[in-house]
């Protein structure tokens, strides 16, 4: 075992026994988790309406477009040297993973492997993206996987628990489901018109959450409460 390793086991080891002590105390414990964090030099790009959940993590060279919403849970992971985008009003969902393929990955189709999430597109909770591309005007049901190469073209529905396969491509004004993705159905004009209204109301949601997680925290009216109710607070 090397010395990294070890003192990487003897650090945690310290914060567990730690974090543990504090909580047999009664002591109020407040989370170091950072919902962005810069890697290798690249830092999120995230605008003054977009919406980061305080459990989600938002690390590298991702670029988050207006009105856009990562929630509880999530993890948009641009470590590869491969981009990720998330397009204006779109949402990745509670537990959902966006990533790339790795440093040196590469695609049969010769184009880079970055992950692109349009415009007015809903992930839903538990979906995993990878290297993917996703146009504008859809909606991707809970537990999807969306593997490397595929395209899943504009006005477009995945059902729940949904797989596209790597290079499979989704043809636009479709529904699909099933593992492998099989078509199902043409939408209907109401349900295209609910994929924008389905995006939108997320975002008005989001909006509502962006003012209880203040940009500089909001932790102080917790402790503010907790000094009423006279417990004892540490950082942890």
């Amino acid at each position: 075992m090397s010395s990294k390793v070890l003192q990487s086991h003897i650090a945690r080891g310290f914060r567990e026994a730690g974090a543990f002590l504090r909580k047999e105390n009664g002591g109020e414990i407040f989370s170091r988790h950072r919902p962005k964090m810069t890697f290798l030099g690249q830092s999120p790009f995230v605008t003054n309406d977009t919406f980061i959940a305080p459990t989600a993590s938002v690390i590298g060279e991702v670029t988050n477009w207006d009105q856009s919403s990562v929630w509880y849970g999530a993890v948009v992971r641009a470590d590869k040297q491969h981009p990720i985008t998330i397009g204006f009003t779109s949402s990745i969902g509670e537990g959902s993973v966006v990533s790339t393929l790795p440093k040196n990955g590469t695609l049969k189709t010769g184009f880079p492997p970055v992950c692109h999430v349009g415009h007015y597109v809903t992930v839903g909770a538990g979906s995993v993206l990878k290297s993917c591309r996703i146009d504008d005007l859809v909606t991707i049901g809970e537990k999807c996987t969306i593997l490397e190469g595929s395209l899943v073209e504009a006005n477009v529905i995945l059902e729940p628990g949904t797989v596209v396969p790597p290079y499979a491509r989704i043809p636009s004004g479709q529904k699909w489901g099933g593992n492998p993705a099989k078509f199902v159905a043409n939408l209907s004009p109401e349900e295209q018109e609910g994929i924008k209204t389905t995006a939108t109301e997320i975002h008005q949601k989001a909006k509502e959450h962006i003012l209880d997680f203040l940009p500089v925290g909001n932790t102080y009216l917790h402790l503010e409460e907790l000094e009423k109710q006279q417990v004892d607070t540490k950082q942890g």
